[in-house]
């Protein structure tokens, strides 16, 4: 079973910075497309940015570019966020997802909260 563990998620003041990193229990992490999503309360879950597999296709959402920075460690297991200029809208849980071919995610990490204070 794969697994998703988050972490560097925390408390920030507006413009501030963290870096998100999701590491993955699968020696064939290679293989898959990567994901940050985000959920804040009382909202869906949205897309924030993906990676493909050796990291040559990255999309981000429209709030985030600009600001926000995906990438990866291949030797590590390991898919980064790395996120500046935070604003309060910022502020979710992070969840990190993985897939092959980036159409369909179908693991996904518990999520780390990131809290951005005006």
């Amino acid at each position: 079973q794969v697994q998703l563990r988050e972490s560097g998620g925390g408390l920030v003041q507006a413009g501030g910075s963290l870096r998100l990193s999701c590491e993955v229990s699968e020696p064939t992490f290679s293989m898959f497309h990567m994901a940050w999503y985000r959920q804040a309360p009382g909202k869906e879950r949205e897309f924030v940015a993906s990676i493909s597999e050796t990291a040559g296709l990255l999309h981000y959402e429209d709030t985030v570019k600009g600001r926000f920075i995906i990438s990866r460690d291949n030797a590590k297991n390991t898919v980064y966020l790395q996120m500046n200029s935070l604003k309060p809208e910022d502020t979710a849980v992070y969840i990190c997802a993985a897939g092959i071919g980036g159409t369909y995610y179908p693991h996904w990490g518990q999520g780390t909260q990131v809290t951005v204070s005006s």
